[in-house]
């Protein structure tokens, strides 16, 4: 029997942090670099450690809500109208506020595209807050105010000069001072630059340890199911039946409990690594390209990178990184073949397959029960998915088959509201 181990809050946004960022070069490191920033600022200010904390944690998911490479590059322009910035920002804290112990920080992301004359002027903001969510947005400008072209240091006074051109309007003057102090120290630059220290932040946040329960652990892997499916109305429910799915041929095929939860968590990360397949990609509404077709079947390669960095996530991250592995050595990308696929790892390619193939999409509808079974038969008649899992599938089809009607059906009725704030924000 498996034993859950606690998963480090911190290495666990970070590697979801890199996710977000993989859509584009451009991005490359973009939250990290603003966590690094928000941080100095955060420490040059004397904030305790657990307040540093915070200011990490959000930065690092201050873009969450932007869902396509159009808005990711939108953010990009130091120039960018607010208006459009402030959508994805609001986006992103409906997101966070989805999941308990990040739901403090979650108007840090809704505010940290309002200028400092916006925030200062409006009462239903938190002193708090409005401190938390300036950080991040001078933070944000300074790295987006920065040539990946040229050399870091000779840029450093033209970037100071950038940010003071706006205190009092754009930033909050106390926050300018303490980025200008920060400014004049060639480190500072070179850190924010620098591939060998920009992910150190367990460095400076070590006496801060908060471990994940595998309860946490389903709960902050449901609201990222949501990021990576909601940028879809193909795939808006589509890691919720497969979730449940999973889980429940899990249990079928006598798992324990605690695996299957960890089933649970698997399920909902499966397709983690298409935060990298821009969205234009995954709503092309016309037949796609050979090239987007790679770019869309890269996506199991970057689920297991993206969490292969995690301590305690393996057998999870082989769970949900497997999927498209075929028993004949056949499937991507790593062509593992027979015994060395884990069962779970062939439950969930099962799930997978079942979920795709039945679900009603815009564009089609599901498949009937006697034409699924036949594909799932021909799947094992070629040696691709595991024929004892799918004698449970099909022994059990109507309950497996019901189980994903009712979680998909639950996950569209969170997808319309979504999107019906979102539409709100037009």
């Amino acid at each position: 029997m498996l034993t859950y181990k606690p998963i480090h809050f911190l290495s666990l946004v970070l590697s979801i942090s890199n996710a977000t960022d993989l859509i584009n070069p451009i991005l490359n490191n973009h939250n990290k670099r603003v966590a690094y920033i928000a941080l100095n600022i955060a420490d040059e200010l004397n904030f305790p450690i657990n307040d540093k904390y915070e200011v990490v944690i959000a930065s690092l998911l201050h873009d969450i809500g932007a869902f396509s490479l159009k808005e990711k590059l939108d953010a990009f322009e130091m120039e960018a109208e607010n208006s459009k910035l402030k959508k994805h920002a609001y986006l992103g804290c409906l997101l966070l506020k989805k999941f308990k112990p990040l739901k403090k920080i979650a108007n840090y992301v809704n505010y940290h595209h309002h200028t400092w004359k916006e925030v200062k002027n409006d009462n239903d903001i938190s002193q708090r807050d409005s401190l938390f969510s300036q950080i991040i947005n001078i933070a944000d400008r300074t790295d987006v105010a920065i040539n990946r072209k040229e050399e870091i240091l000779g840029q450093a006074k033209k970037i100071s000069g950038e940010i003071k051109k706006r205190s009092g309007s754009s930033f909050m003057p106390d926050l300018v001072e303490v980025s200008g102090e920060l400014a004049l120290r060639e480190y500072f630059w070179l850190d924010v630059e620098s591939p060998l220290n920009i992910s150190a932040f367990e460095n400076y946040l070590g006496s801060v340890s908060i471990d994940f329960t595998l309860s946490d652990t389903i709960d902050f892997a449901k609201m990222f199911s949501q990021i990576i499916d909601f940028r879809s109305p193909y795939t808006a429910t589509h890691s919720s039946g497969v979730t449940a799915c999973a889980e429940r041929i899990a249990e079928l095929m006598g798992f324990p409990e605690s695996e299957c939860q960890m089933m649970r968590v698997a399920g909902y990360l499966h397709d983690l690594g298409k935060l990298s397949v821009p969205a234009e990609i995954l709503n092309k509404p016309s037949e796609l390209t050979d090239d987007e077709f790679k770019i869309i079947r890269s996506h199991t390669y970057y689920t297991y990178r993206i969490l292969e960095n995690i301590p305690n996530l393996d057998t999870i991250r082989n769970w949900a990184a497997f999927h498209h592995e075929t028993l004949d050595g056949k499937g991507y990308p790593f062509h593992i073949k027979g015994d060395e696929l884990s069962l779970g790892s062939r439950i969930m390619t099962v799930a997978d397959t079942f979920t795709a193939i039945t679900e009603d999409r815009p564009y089609r509808k599901g498949m009937s029960k006697n034409k699924a079974i036949s594909v799932l038969e021909d799947m094992v008649s070629h040696k691709k998915i595991d024929p004892n899992v799918l004698s449970v599938v099909k022994k059990h089809y109507r309950e497996l088959h019901q189980i994903r009607h009712e979680a998909q059906k639950r996950a569209s009725v969170e997808y319309k509201d979504f999107y019906k704030n979102r539409d709100l924000l037009q």
